[in-house]
């Protein structure tokens, strides 16, 4: 995934409120939103490559997301980066979720990611690319790319002209995604899913063999909702996940 949007407590609604690209190679299969595991109750997609997951929920109200981090270090990849998303929902909040990061980057050596969490209470994204730095985040809408968190920008000497492009993209994005008066979290759901398909904004991509594969939308509060388009947002319609009663109810006790 090479674009992820959330909103933090800016909706009373739902404290969490995600809109997301996930940017891949064409060939690489992956499954559609639904029930990961049971204990704890996680929903998410799954690349079936890997077996691990880039966006999804737990029941005790986390979400979490991961991008590519572009960087210049030679790192050895030893893992999954989608393994370690699904580490993370089975955490019972945002803070045990930051200790299993902490520890897991201790003996693993991934390749470069950006891991945003985020619960009714806390939010962050953590930076690795070979060291760990986290970014806490306000409430607010807050954009993440390969490049960059908001306006911490890490531009690789390799990826120069596309890193720097991508900051600006998400930057235009972040701008037109702040919460109106009044919005409610399904119209703001609504308006960025059609940012995410927009080309002006260049968060869907089209290339050789990789681009926007998936999308998703997904809101954690009073109510649990999921919906996700299984292509390129542009020209593909968001569809409703089917999430079990038990994550909606358990999510919002955890409000």
């Amino acid at each position: 995934m090479c674009t992820l949007t959330l909103a933090w407590q800016a909706f009373e609604e739902a404290p969490v409120a995600v809109a997301a690209n996930r940017d891949e190679a064409l060939e690489r299969e992956s499954l559609p939103p639904s029930v990961y595991s049971e204990e704890p109750l996680v929903v998410a997609p799954q690349d079936a490559e890997a077996g691990g997951t880039w966006i999804g929920c737990n029941e005790f109200g986390v979400v979490a997301g991961i991008t590519n981090k572009w960087t210049d270090r030679d790192l050895a990849g030893e893992r999954s980066r989608g393994r370690l998303v699904a580490d993370v929902l089975e955490a019972r909040s945002a803070a045990e979720a930051a200790t299993l990061v902490e520890r897991e980057t201790t003996t693993t050596e991934y390749e470069g990611f950006y891991l945003t969490v985020a619960d009714s209470r806390d939010a962050y994204c953590y930076a690795w690319d070979g060291d760990l730095e986290r970014i806490d985040f306000d409430p607010g809408v807050h954009v993440i790319v390969n490049a960059a968190v908001d306006d911490h920008r890490d531009v690789p000497s390799h990826r120069r002209d596309a890193a720097r492009t991508q900051a600006e993209n998400a930057g235009r994005v972040r701008e037109d995604l702040a919460v109106g008066d009044e919005e409610s979290v399904d119209e703001w759901l609504e308006r960025a899913g059609d940012v995410l398909g927009d080309h002006e904004y260049g968060v869907c991509i089209h290339g050789d063999g990789f681009g926007t594969r998936s999308s998703s939308l997904l809101a954690l509060g009073e109510t649990a909702t999921y919906r996700y388009a299984d292509g390129p947002p542009c020209r593909t319609t968001y569809e409703p996940v089917a999430l079990p009663d038990r994550l909606a109810a358990d999510c919002e006790s955890h409000i």
